[in-house]
Formats: structure tokens, sequence, C-alpha cells
């Protein structure tokens, strides 16, 4: 458990950086304070960006391997049109009647199994997330969360403690109990979906031992800041199972895995043969407009809806759903989740011929336009350190990926759905440049 950012700017090494950009950060640190954070041991300064690039004010374009709120592509002109539309002709909020809430109220829960019939909107995923703890607790009556060892769920009081990424300082009401990754390489030989589900009801045991009734298991369905784990297929099952014969409800976080980025249809979940009880997605949802969501059965609103007066200003204004609309269309129309599941294995698949030929890198995990890459100690220095080095490497050549995982120590490479196979090469070529240099 680390409260440190795996690819951050430390601030101490500004006086490193050109006389304009050292200022600007100065600037920064003054007026928003100590809790903000950069990327990068030299930050980015984009001033534009479109489909997969972004521009900094001198002109010079970087490779976007690593955003995944512009799903569609920065600045895509559908999604813009969109938004200056609305924003011309009208933006309040759900207390009037609008139809385009509920025009794309049905479009999206067209995407979803039938079983999923209300939507309620917020404005980031964390707040989705946040409502959704609040619809677990309403309908089990329990206070008891089960969550993976290195999760990431949120910022508010209620999803920070159950984002263990963040530290152990956050605390709340609730209970919080961890469990492993599904990780083959702690699974033994038992498998990924035994194992998992040997660590769910290691929970469950530990929940019912203190008396406590559990409200749910959330998880990241692609795993993200646990270290990118997608296989195989189905392995949530019995875990999900165990989960709801004690009382609790599944809860699918999608807002990183959500919106086709997995090549497999637009939801991570899908790929376990599973139908959640709720689901909360945000991010890419408005391609980088604050619109997020909840959807549910509808059963467990009942008694929330009924004992709780629940209002959000902003959560699916008619300009933020405008932009959603248009994501939504974006993706269907230009085959967005096809070329995930197609260029996603190709990157993949040339990914894991590089780790066989270069000991350096290790396992190769993910699916469609979200992969994550082991990156192995060498002499002297920990995975985590070679990790930053190829990603600051990839960044003073201007490509953008992070780095995951408890330790910092698997490469994040999660670019806009766009993203083609020229890219995937132009990436390629860098990464190949990046870890000739590590070589020196």
């Amino acid at each position: 458990m680390t409260t440190r950012m795996v690819n951050g700017f430390d601030p101490s090494q500004a006086g490193k950086l050109p006389n304009a950009e050292a200022a600007l950060i100065a600037r920064r640190q003054r007026l928003l304070g100590p809790a903000y954070r950069l990327f990068y041991e030299h930050p980015v300064h984009p001033v534009r960006g479109e489909g997969v690039w972004l521009y900094d004010r001198d002109g010079t374009r970087y490779l976007d391997v690593y955003n995944n709120v512009p799903v569609v592509g920065h600045c895509h002109p559908r999604v813009v049109e969109a938004i200056a539309r609305q924003a011309a002709r009208l933006n309040t909020h759900t207390r009037y009647l609008h139809e385009s809430i509920l025009d794309y109220a049905e479009a999206l829960l067209a995407t979803v199994p039938r079983e999923l019939g209300h939507v309620m909107f917020t404005c980031t995923g964390s707040e989705a997330n946040d409502l959704a703890v609040r619809v677990a607790k309403a309908s089990t009556n329990g206070t008891a969360f089960i969550v993976t060892a290195n999760a990431y769920h949120g910022v508010t009081d209620a999803v920070a403690a159950l984002s263990p990424l963040l530290g152990p300082s956050n605390t709340s009401t609730l209970n919080v109990f961890t469990v492993p990754a599904p990780d083959q390489r702690l699974a033994c030989n038992l498998g990924v979906e035994t194992a998992f589900a040997a660590g769910v009801q290691a929970a469950l045991d530990s929940i019912a031992a203190q008396g406590l009734k559990p409200a749910a298991l959330m998880v990241d369905t692609i795993f993200s800041s646990d270290g990118v784990f997608a296989d195989p297929p189905g392995f949530l099952r019995t875990a999900v199972n165990q989960v709801r014969q004690a009382g609790g409800l599944f809860i699918a976080d999608e807002v990183q895995a959500g919106f086709g980025r997995l090549g497999d249809g637009l939801w991570g979940f899908s790929r376990h043969g599973l139908v959640p009880d709720l689901v909360t997605m945000g991010k890419p949802m408005g391609n980088g407009h604050p619109v997020a969501a909840m959807l549910a059965r509808p059963v467990l609103l009942e008694r929330f809806g009924m004992a709780t007066r629940y209002f959000n200003t902003f959560g699916g204004n008619p300009v933020s759903i405008a932009a959603a609309q248009a994501v939504l269309d974006v993706i269907a129309e230009e085959g967005l989740v096809e070329n995930a599941r197609a260029v996603g294995l190709y990157l993949r698949e040339a990914l894991i011929a590089r780790a066989e030929a270069d000991e350096r890198l290790g396992s190769v995990r993910g699916s469609g336009l979200f992969i994550g890459v082991d990156v192995n100690p060498a002499s002297g220095s920990s995975g985590a350190a070679q990790a930053a080095r190829i990603v600051n490497g990839l960044r003073e050549r201007h490509v953008l990926i992070s780095a995951s995982g408890p330790a910092g120590d698997v490469l994040k490479i999660r670019p806009p759905l766009p993203f083609g196979r020229d890219e995937a090469d132009y990436f390629l070529a860098t990464l190949d440049d990046v870890m000739r240099t590590l070589e020196q």
C-alpha cells in the first residue's frame, strides 16, 4: 500500500527545467496547493489535441498512448459540435422535463442486460461509485465492502476508503476488506478463478466473524491499478456468487474498462458472463466533458428512492448528455470496439514478442486497447525504477504512457480508441529505441 504516484513529477526538480516551465510550475503550486500532481519527470504542456495526438505550444506533437478520457479521440468534431449546439440552446438540470436525457438513458440501457433497468446521472466516476455505495448499503443493510488490494474507485470520502491505492490515511464509516488481485502469479496451481474466490471467501468469513453484513464486492473490471488483469474471461463468477449468497451485491466499476476499451463489447463485466447489480461509469462517457452514471437493477432503487432525497445539480444536464450521446454514436458508427479488439491484439502480440526476446520485459496482459506489461528488475535497479525510465524515455521522445501496479512496475498502455496500426507501429518503434538506450 502506497501513497506515492508511480509516474509523478518531483517539484524539487523544477529548477532543472527551462525557466518558463519552472515559473509555471511555481505558479501552479502557489495557487493550487500541494495535493495536485503532475505526470512525468519533465511535465507535458499540451495546448490542443486532435485524434490520438496532443500538441504543445511549439507545435510538437505527442502520441497519446495513455488517456482513456477522450475515448473517441481528442476534440472529436461530432462531440464538439454536439456540446456547442446544446450549450447555445439550453442547459438546466434533471428537475425539468427534457427529452434528451430520456433518449440517452434508453440508448445507454440498450447496451446492457435488460435486468439493469434504471440509470442515475452524476458528474464524475467518483460520484457514481459513491452513489453505488449508498445504494448498496440501503438495499442490503450491510456496511462491509470487499475491494482488491491496490484498488482505486475515486476520491469522495466513502470511495477513497475503498481505494487502497490512495494510502491508509483514507478512512470512513465503511468496513473495508481487501483481497489479492486476480494475478496468475499469486494463484499458483489453483487457477485465477479459484484463487480469487478463495480471497473473497476469506474476506466474507472475516466480515461474518466481526458480526458485520456484506454490502458489496466492488471491482474495476480490468483491475487497472492492481496491474491490469483480464484473463481468463469468467474468472469473477465464483466470487460474485459467493458474495450474493452472503447477502451482498456485485458492483462493476467500468470507469476505466467501459465504452468498448476492452474490445469485447462495451463493458468489461460482459467478459465474465455476469449481470452486475450496479454498474458505474465516468471518464470516457462524455469524451472529457464531466458526465458519469450508475446503472441499477430497479429493485435496488426502491428502498433507496423512497427513503433518500437524491439530486445532482449538474448530473445529466442537457449539454453533458449531448456529449455522451455523441460519444455513443461515434463508437458505433466508427467501429471503435472492433478497432480496439483488432489493434489491441496486434499491439499485444508485438509486445509479447518483444518480451520473449528481452528479459527486461515480463508478462503482457490485457484486452483490447488496455494493456499492462511487467518490467523486471535489472542489476542494481528495481522493476519500478526501470519502468519509470521507460515511461520517461518515451515521454522525451514524445510518446505518452504511464505505469501501474502496487510497485509501479507495470507499463500502462491505454490510448484513445481510434488508435490504429500505424500509431501502434510508431509506439513500438519508439519503445525499441528507449530499450536500446537502457542498455547503455
